[in-house]
């Protein structure tokens, strides 16, 4: 029997109904979920691949020894109350996440804003979202975002500025296909020509931190069309002379705008025709607004432009601020923040009263508390000495990322939840408290359109790994506020969070007091609603009469100037980098490097940038390239294409030390931040690229992962197979090095070896044996090229290998059959490039034609943007970029 529930990805909130069988897992989206009405990406159409409990932590650990619940709880509480006798509350803090649910978030931000009196709790989704957050708070007086999933398919225009929709955000990017058909268009503010900017109308690849400079130049040409909306400026905004002295500061005509941005004034123009010619337009902003040292200014700007217009509220017409992850919205709703209480409340004297008086709280905070960034600045100078991380990755997610590693090793007591056994950050961790994974969770979360909806268990929870908010919870009362932490289930926790959300609220919009009393019968039951809830059911729009959260009920418009990076290039450091996600994986691949058809459109760390950046430093495509910033040094595949502005490249950020230790990308990235909402800066650091000039190449496949072990000056990546792992290797030393590495990698000797060496050419090629089986495969060479990697994969899935198999081993080829090594497209049917060009060759000219004589395409559509590119290339429709 299928079970519906939620995905545990982007912001989307994708329902799914999964049928377990054991611990195996078959899934569908969930044709009945609002959000996605039936569609899954690529990601979440392999949650089955996620489940399994290989590398899972099943037991508390102190330390390198298992320990009991009882001992790690009574420590845990011990230090954590040692520390805030000797030091003060703000001693200890809580780094928690966007993948936890409401009722986790709401435990966690009651125990420590509430009951410990501290500030100290922040999420990872400030990185994301927090400037939207302020933006929000500044425009409409609370963090509301006030428009619906519909409103993507009723807009005659969408505006994605900073939103790769079709690589973050799938599922919506496909919800808009019909609105496309009927003649919706699109516009992409974004300087690389990403899947989505392919696809649009109109791209402008502006210059890095110039969206305020475009969003003001927009508003201004607006103003001399007679294009805004005087009437509703009249009744509902507040600000409008001050914003309309700002602009006057600066010259805003089409032509100063265009040169500063960077983009042709013709293109320019057209988008400013567009806008003030379309009502129905909607602005989907995200982390390329967001994540800024000026991210409150782009969104400000963005929503002075909607305010002034009238577009809020109306159906079609609204700005809209999209979320990373699964529950970044439960956090900001419950306090996850560090800058707000709970329930969109604040610090003033006022609102710490009534949420003391209804926890019943001994010393409710009396102020903000520290965000991430500066958060483990404190950990790093012993202002902080006690930190509990829950379900996040903070010593690969968060920028500057090698000062945190160093941050973490140097605090006196970290603690660690998460359920699985090996990151990063759990390296550091004094205390390992094992958590439920997603599966085993029983709870609620929020999209980006306000709508809750249930997580539910699929599976009993695996060894001894509890429920975060019962972790959190047990911590509480061994610390002594048990009275206050005594549920026994998840849908007591979330009826105490409605109640308070209706707690003397005369006028907060978020509202979940209907739903105060849910039974245990309905709480399970509970059909997807959107807040602010009433007698009647969700609420998809707000502001549909014109007022908002503030004391007179109008709007702020908030005056911004545009200014340049934080740190600007230099000669020494000419580029800028530019961090960002990839279309099949999530986050720090803790869960999507489980699923081996996730790893094969983006198998390694790459950096992307334009062909005239690449040349004059004879860095060729494919090759291995040093990316190096004032913070550190990566190296990287490079990838050379005109989608990418000159001046600027683009590396993923989801690679770890498990995975390609010299790949990662967030020890590069510079950690300035914005002033009001303290969100990181990852999409600008001045940076220098350098090529790599290996010496040898190499790979090597077994059946289990393996790490290279110290003190060997090597670049190494490692892709997960379906059968095998996939390790590549690059040096730049002496047959030595080489001989080194083959040691470590050839192990204990036993069981059949083949083996070819060429010393003059230092090649060699070993290949193990088993029984019948194919053990583990190693290839190196300093000239020549290496085979491809998929066939010898293929062949650890073998219960024993065929004569001629065997004899190809050492060859890497399948004997008398030639290899289709183009990229894979299409993750979850496993379609290359090669496969996808012969069918458009062949007179495949649309979407639905490819997939029919493909598959690609046919099942999540998350590579649909990437086959219409290709119709498009062939077709010569390729734009390119300035």
């Amino acid at each position: 029997m299928s079970i519906r529930t939620a995905c545990p990805y982007c912001g989307v909130g994708c329902g799914v109904r999964a049928t377990p069988d054991g611990r195996s897992l078959t899934v569908e989206g969930d044709a009945d979920h609002p959000a996605n009405l039936g569609r899954l990406c690529s990601k979440g159409s392999a949650l089955g691949s996620t489940v399994g409990l290989e590398g899972r932590l099943l037991h508390p650990m102190i330390g390198t020894r298992r320990a009991s619940w009882n001992e790690a709880i009574a420590r845990v509480a011990g230090r954590f109350s040692e520390t805030i006798a000797r030091h003060g509350s703000d001693s200890v803090a809580f780094y928690v996440s966007g993948q936890l649910l409401t009722e986790d978030y709401y435990v966690a931000n009651k125990l420590m804003k509430g009951f410990i009196g501290s500030g100290n709790i922040d999420t990872n989704s400030r990185l994301c979202m927090a400037s939207a957050v302020i933006a929000h708070k500044l425009a409409f007086g609370a963090d509301l975002v006030p428009g619906c999933y519909e409103d993507l398919e009723l807009a005659d225009l969408v505006v994605f500025s900073g939103h790769n929709a079709a690589w973050t955000h799938p599922v919506l990017f496909r919800r808009m296909e019909a609105a496309r058909a009927r003649g919706q268009r699109h516009v992409v503010i974004d300087p690389r020509r990403t899947d989505t900017a392919e696809a649009a109308d109109l791209h402008l690849a502006l210059a890095p931190q110039t969206d305020v400079r475009l969003w003001n130049g927009l508003l201004a040409d607006l103003m001399r069309r007679d294009a805004v909306d005087r009437a509703y400026i009249a009744a509902h905004v507040a600000g409008f002379a001050d914003v309309e002295a700002e602009l006057a500061r600066a010259d805003q005509s089409p032509q100063a705008v265009a040169a500063d941005c960077g983009v042709p004034l013709a293109d320019l123009e057209t988008f400013f025709r567009m806008f003030a010619e379309t009502p129905r337009t909607v602005s989907l902003f995200s982390m390329g607004a967001n994540q800024s040292a000026q991210g409150v200014a782009k969104g400000s700007a963005i929503l002075n432009v909607h305010l002034a217009t009238g577009r809020i509220g109306k159906p079609g017409a609204c700005p809209f601020s999209i979320t990373g992850q699964p529950n970044a919205m439960g956090g900001r709703e419950t306090g996850g923040m560090a800058t707000t209480l709970t329930g969109h409340m604040d610090f003033d004297e006022a609102a710490r009263a009534r949420v003391g008086r209804f926890w019943g709280a001994p010393r409710v905070a009396p102020a903000p508390g520290l965000k991430a960034v500066d958060m483990f600045d404190a950990v790093a100078d012993g202002r902080i000495k006690a930190i509990w991380i829950m379900a996040t990755n903070p010593a690969v997610s968060l920028p500057d990322a090698s000062r945190v590693r160093a941050a973490l090793e140097a605090c006196s007591f970290v603690v660690v939840s998460d359920c699985v056994a090996d990151t990063d950050t759990l390296a550091f961790a004094h205390v390992k408290l094992p958590a439920l994974a997603w599966g085993e969770k029983d709870g609620t979360v929020t999209n980006s359109e306000r709508r809750i909806s249930r997580q539910r268990p699929l599976f009993a929870p695996p060894g001894e790994a509890r429920a975060d908010w019962r972790i959190i919870a047990d911590v509480a009362t061994a610390m002594g506020f048990g009275d206050g932490f005594g549920w026994r289930n998840p849908g007591q926790v979330f009826r105490e969070w409605a109640r308070l959300s209706a707690y003397e609220n005369t006028g907060r919009v978020l509202n979940l007091g209907p739903m105060a009393g849910i039974s245990p019968e309905a709480y399970e039951a509970l059909e997807p609603v959107q807040w602010p809830v009433t007698a009647a059911g969700g609420t998809p729009r707000l502001f549909t009469d014109g007022r908002f959260q503030t004391a007179d009920g109008r709007a702020r418009m908030v005056p911004v100037a545009a200014r340049g990076p934080a740190q600007p290039a230099t000669a020494a450091f000419p580029l800028s980098l530019n961090t960002g996600r990839v279309r099949d994986h999530w986050h720090t691949m803790t869960r999507t490097a489980l699923a081996p058809e996730l790893c094969r459109h983006a198998p390694e760390p790459y950096v992307e940038m334009h062909p005239a950046d690449a040349g004059p430093l004879g860095i060729a495509d494919g090759a291995l390239a040093r990316v190096q910033t004032a913070q550190g040094e990566a190296v990287a595949l490079a990838r050379i294409s005109d989608r990418q502005r000159r001046g600027s490249i683009f590396m993923p950020m989801h690679w770890t030390e498990a995975l390609a230790p010299a790949g990662r990308s967030n020890p590069l990235v510079a950690a300035e931040v914005d002033p009001r909402s303290g969100q990181p800066e990852f999409k600008h650091t001045p940076a220098r690229v350098r090529a790599y000039r290996e010496t040898w190449r190499g790979f090597f496949l077994a059946r289990d992962a393996w790490r290279a072990p110290s003190g060997l000056d090597l670049v190494w990546r490692r892709i997960p197979h379906a059968a095998c792992q996939l390790h590549e290797f690059a040096g730049r030393g002496d047959e030595r090095e080489r001989a080194a590495l083959h040691k470590a990698l050839a192990g204990k000797p036993g069981g059949d070896v083949l083996r070819f060496e060429d010393p003059g050419a230092g090649s060699l090629r070993e290949a193990w044996l088993a029984g019948e089986r194919l053990d583990r495969v190693i290839f190196f060479t300093a000239a020549g090229a290496l085979p491809p990697r998929d066939w010898l994969a293929e062949l650890f899935a073998a219960e024993s290998l065929a004569a001629a198999d065997r004899a190809a081993l050492l060859i890497g080829r399948q004997p008398g059959t030639p290899s289709d090594t183009s990229a894979i497209v299409c993750a979850c049917r496993g379609v290359r490039a090669r496969r996808i060009e012969t069918a458009i060759g062949e007179g495949c000219a649309t979407l639905d034609a490819v997939a029919e004589a493909t598959g690609a395409g046919a099942n999540c559509g998350s590579c649909r943007p990437e086959i219409a590119r290709m119709i498009g290339a062939a077709r010569g429709e390729v734009r390119h970029a300035a």
